[in-house]
This record gives structure tokens, sequence and C-alpha cells, in this order.
């Protein structure tokens, strides 16, 4: 008696992470190779396949039990899992599907060319029921054979967060889209949302590179929004210094909700400068974001109102001294309120003033005039001047880089 090997198409199903999802099927290798049943087992085994063939499950597991009693070699083994992969097939039964394919596998009689895309399906199958050591043990041996299969590496990240391994589950994601990238291939944005999810959930180290990343590949309101959520907690910046982080925001369209616009706009008014709170507190009403008819943001827009006449007259004596000044601060707080109103030429005027005098504080000076020429549309000059900040706030020299670079 003689079996055919057949192939079976069992490809990943995992839509949320952007892999193709198929149902299992079998397909007729190109190049059949027979088995042998040996004397001595084929009457059981004849005698199981009729079954089968006849849809005729009634007496399976003893059929398949007095099979297996008789099989006296690896084919028989293999004849005898194929017909029990069938009948699993036929009555939809993926558990037992996955314990055929498995048996299959043990036989040493699958092909090589096909024995990685069975394990593979068997992984997904053992995932879809939520038996994760079994799922994780499959991906691993398919990973081991095929280092650079993406959906053996996106599968097993999610199945090591799904067992509480987040810090084993972040690598193999990134590994997955560091491999996509290298073959010239746009990587799903759902791996990227999803390293971030992991990254920021989790508090993993490398959280903001994560999801500076995402920004980078799919700019858009939510991704910034993200990477610059994820970014703030681990930058050791506070108040003040997050400002420029807040401008960040500001400029890539991704403030949400009133807490978003009340951090920026309440250290803006701390810190006085009241054109800037008034500019982003008009674009939040004309956009209808906040409410200018609520006590706090009708209270706070006139305050920061009332101070905006006063506040630009005085400028144009303040730059004079801030110009004059042998020191750097006053010229980097009058190019601030410059850079508040807009006037991105005159703000890097002084930001360049400032980094010519002593006690300054060149990280801030470069920071502060990369923003005003991005701000500016000068592209190269914001390179250069975010390129030179180091120390802390490199951090969000970076993110204004990649938002300057965005697609």
């Amino acid at each position: 008696m003689t079996f055919k090997r057949k192939a079976l198409a069992l490809s990943l199903a995992f839509t949320s992470l952007g892999l193709a999802s198929q149902a299992a099927a079998q397909e007729q290798p190109k190049a059949q190779q027979q088995i042998k049943v040996s004397p001595q087992a084929s009457p059981a085994i004849t005698k199981l396949d009729a079954a089968v063939k006849a849809n005729d499950f009634t007496n399976l597991p003893a059929l398949v039990a007095e099979a297996t009693a008789k099989a006296k070699t690896a084919d028989d083994r293999y004849a005898i899992a194929s017909l029990q992969l069938r009948a699993a097939q036929a009555q939809k039964d993926n558990a037992g599907v996955a314990a055929a394919v498995e048996a299959m596998l043990a036989t040493g009689k699958v092909p090589a060319t096909e024995a990685g895309r069975l394990r593979m399906g068997v992984a997904q199958l053992r995932f879809d029921a939520k038996q994760y050591d079994q799922a994780a043990a499959g991906f691993e041996q398919v990973i081991a054979a095929d280092p650079n299969n993406l959906d053996a590496l996106v599968l097993l990240a999610e199945t090591r967060n799904l067992q509480n391994r987040p810090a084993d589950a972040l690598p193999l994601l990134q590994k997955a889209i560091q491999l996509r990238t290298a073959q010239g291939q746009q990587v799903p944005e759902s791996w990227h949302q999803r390293a971030t999810a992991l990254a920021f959930n989790n508090k993993l180290p490398g959280a903001a590179q994560v999801a500076r990343e995402w920004a980078k590949a799919y700019p858009s309101a939510n991704s910034w929004r993200a990477a610059i959520l994820t970014f703030e907690p681990t930058s050791g910046l506070t108040g003040p210094d997050l400002l420029d982080l807040y401008r960040l925001q500001r400029a890539a369209g991704a403030f949400k909700g009133e807490a978003d616009y009340y951090r920026y706009v309440d250290q803006l008014n701390l810190r006085g400068f009241p054109g800037e709170a008034k500019a982003v507190l008009d674009e939040a009403f004309a956009a209808k974001a906040l409410d200018r008819n609520k006590p706090m943001w009708r209270d706070l827009y006139a305050s920061v109102s009332g101070k905006v006449a006063a506040d630009k007259a005085s400028l144009a004596a303040s730059e004079k001294t801030a110009l004059a000044a042998p020191a750097a601060r006053q010229a980097i707080v009058t190019g601030d309120a410059f850079l508040g109103y807009g006037d991105y030429a005159k703000a890097a005027n002084l930001y360049r003033a400032a980094l010519g005098k002593s006690g300054v504080d060149k990280d801030l000076a470069n920071l502060r005039l990369g923003v005003a020429l991005a701000r500016a549309g000068d592209k190269a000059g914001a390179t250069t001047a975010f390129q030179a900040v180091q120390g802390q706030r490199a951090g969000i020299a970076q993110l204004w880089l990649a938002w300057l670079n965005r697609a």
C-alpha cells in the first residue's frame, strides 16, 4: 500500500499585526514521494483510510489505535498521521490538525521544503488555542531554521507578551521591523504601534526611540503625540525645560484634549510669553479643540491677551539691550519672545548672538535656534543646530530632527 505526501498550507493569521490570514488547506506538492506502508500495518491503515474517505469518524479513535499498534516503520506512522490530519480537517478540529501535523513532522518524512511551513502553521494553531508555551516553542523552531522569518518573529513577540514577558517581546518585534526595512519593504504601521505600546506600557528601555521610529515612518497626529508622550517621562526634564517639546507637539498638530493644551499654555504664562500662549489658544479655539466659553479657558485667555500689547511694545528695547549685553541670558529670553510671536528671523538672530556670549547654555541656544529655523523653513540650518545639541536636551533635538525629516 502506498500514500502520497501532501503539503499543508497552514499560513499565519494575525491581522492586527498586518500578517496574512488564510484558511488551512491541503496542497499537492510538486515533487510527490510515495510512502511505502509495511505489510504488517497495511490492513489496519487500509481500514483507517476507508473510514476517512467515507467521512465515517465514529470509530476513528479505535481505528487509529489499531493502526498505531501495527505500525513498524516511519512510513507507517506518517501514513497514519496524514489520515488523522485529513480527518481533523474534515471535522474542523484545529487541535487535531496540530497534533496530526506534529506527528507527521516527528516521522522525519516531511520534505525539508515543507517542514518549516508546517511548523509555522502548527505554532499558529497553538497560538490561536492560547497554548502559548507550545506556540512559542514552535515559533522558536521556525526562527532557528530561518532567522529572518518575519511572521515567526512577530508572532513570537506577541506570544512572549501574552506570557507576560514584554522585555523579551520587544526585541523580536524590533528585529522584524529592522529586517523588513533592510529588505526595502514598507513596515506595517501596526508593527510600530505594537512596539510603541509594548515599550511605553511596560516602561522598557528605549521606549522613546521606538515611538520616534513610528512617528518617522508614519507621521501623523497620533504617532507624534505618542512619540512626545513616551519621551517626556524619560527625558529627565521638567517644567519650562519641556517647552520645546510642547512646541514640537504644536508644530506636529499633535494636541489632543485639554491636558495637552493646558500644560503648554500654563508654562508659557508662567514664563512670561503671553504672545505664544495667546497664539496657541487662538488655534485651539479655531479648531474647536477647546471651549472658549469654559471659565478656565476664558479667564486664561483674558489674562494672556491683556499682556500682549505691553509685551510687544517692549521687544524692540529688549532686543537692543540683549544684543549689547555681554551675557547670553537676555538674548535667549528675548529670542524666546520673538519665537512666540512667530518672528523666527529675529529669534534666530538672538540665539546666534547668545552663542557668542558669556554664560551661554549652548545646548539650549542651539535647540532654540533649531526650532526657530525649522519653523522658518530653513531645514539645513535647523539640522546643523539640532545636531549640535548634547546632554539632556539632545532627545528633544532628535525628535525635532525626525519631524524635520518626516516623509
